[in-house]
């Protein structure tokens, strides 16, 4: 299944609400050492993956989860500047 199909098919403001709830009850394990980084959340094993890039979380998280949409949030950042970040780098 191609990456359009995917997303498609997904419910994306559940994810984010999903996501986001997973996130505020882990974030103290990865801030502030981790802060910069990008995370990737399964929403529904809430397994991990921290990359240097969104793109390079994503990837890690495939590997394990391949057809599934992730949750991404920049570590340390609110979702307006995780979303800037985002905007920025796929420019």
């Amino acid at each position: 299944m191609n990456n359009d199909d995917l997303i498609k098919k997904t419910d994306i403001q559940k994810i984010a609400e999903a996501g986001a709830k997973i996130y505020e009850t882990i974030k103290l394990q990865y801030e502030p050492a981790q802060n910069g980084k990008f995370m990737a959340i399964d929403i529904e094993s809430k397994d991990i993956f921290i990359g240097n890039t969104s793109s390079e979380a994503v990837e890690l998280a495939r590997k394990t989860h391949p057809n599934k949409v992730f949750y991404v949030v920049k570590i340390g950042f609110s979702a307006a500047e995780t979303l800037a970040s985002l905007a920025r780098n796929s420019l």
